[in-house]
């Protein structure tokens, strides 16, 4: 199949190096600006999207931004997951940020590195889920960068908008609040990596397949990350998401705010499923309740009777200082770390 001109398809089985980044830029902004019933954004808070030098978008108040950056390799493997739930998982991690913030995400632009003989269909694939993830959270891809590199590597910013609430920052807490957190299986993505990863050194592909929800958490983490406007509309005095583990966010959380927070394990939303993976692989279950990370579910500290449907309590703030898991400090407790975890 011959490219040609931009109403031309792309033959996806070719190399990036071959068809070209201004070819390829063409059908990334194609997709992206592609009408779809899904995305709930609202047009005019874009002025000029994706296609042009830069995007102009009107925030008619206080913007979020946040960045994130996916490496092949240290956070996926293209062997484990397919190229487009590639692609939303950048978009939910840095998505995951705004919500944190107590917004909402209205727009993503991305940079997309990857080796020249990495094939169009995967790079397209990695836009599709990219664009999917976008619209699903209600914002639109604004852009981006295509650019060779001798790895498969992500970045993406977001974009959100606060709707007139104050931003809730992660150093709020108070002694007196209550925390609590999202979802109804934290630790689930810590639990479905450890299954990939004991799977493989086995070869018990039956394992993946009994605790498959486990392994599409870790492949595709999906929070609820409308709960962070709801949670600042409650009153929430502090709040992040867990994306490097609860442990390391309550350390980074008390530390900001000047307090001591303390969390009950048994009280952490967990379910059947990881109770039986966890026993399956010997694996204390705080292990992934606790020290697991890239859940992307919010912890948030509460004033006593403001705590929303849709959380769960955790624990209390404190007078003092640190962290306290079931009574004792936290110590060797640890999450993820970014240099040498």
């Amino acid at each position: 199949m011959t490219v040609g001109t931009a109403g031309d398809p792309v033959d996806r089985s070719r190399t990036v190096g071959a068809v070209g980044e201004r070819r390829l830029i063409v059908e990334l902004t194609r997709a992206a600006t592609a009408d779809d019933p899904s995305t709930t954004a609202d047009a005019h808070d874009i002025v000029i999207g994706s296609g042009d030098d830069a995007a102009v978008i009107d925030t008619a108040g206080p913007a979020v931004i946040s960045t994130d950056t996916a490496v092949q390799g240290r956070h996926f493997r293209l062997d484990w997951s397919d190229a487009r739930t590639v692609g939303a998982r950048a978009v939910v991690q840095s998505a995951a940020d705004i919500a944190a913030m107590g917004g909402r995400t209205t727009g993503i632009v991305v940079s997309i590195a990857c080796p020249s003989d990495t094939t169009v269909g995967t790079v397209l694939d990695l836009n599709a889920g990219i664009v999917a993830a976008a619209h699903g959270l209600g914002g639109r891809v604004l852009g981006g960068d295509l650019v060779d590199a001798d790895q498969v590597v992500l970045t993406v910013t977001t974009l959100g908008a606060l709707d007139g609430a104050e931003p809730i920052v992660v150093g709020g807490a108070r002694p007196g609040d209550v925390l609590a957190v999202t979802g109804n299986m934290l630790g689930a993505s810590a639990a479905g990596l450890a299954l990939l990863i004991d799977a493989e050194r086995r070869g018990d592909v039956e394992l993946l397949r009994r605790h498959a929800r486990l392994v599409d958490a870790h492949l595709l983490p999906a929070p609820d990350l409308g709960q962070g406007p709801i949670a600042a509309r409650a009153g929430a005095h502090a709040m992040t998401d867990i994306s490097d583990g609860l442990v390391e966010e309550l350390i980074t959380m008390a530390a900001a705010s000047g307090t001591r927070l303390a969390i009950t394990s048994d009280r952490i939303p967990v379910g059947d499923e990881i109770r039986s993976a966890a026993a399956a692989l010997d694996t204390d279950l705080r292990d992934w309740t606790v020290a697991g990370g890239e859940d992307h579910e919010l912890l948030a500290a509460f004033p006593p009777h403001a705590v929303p449907s849709g959380w769960t309590r955790i624990g209390e703030v404190l007078e003092g200082t640190g962290v306290l898991v079931d009574g004792r400090p936290a110590g060797g407790l640890r999450g993820w770390q970014s240099f040498g975890g």
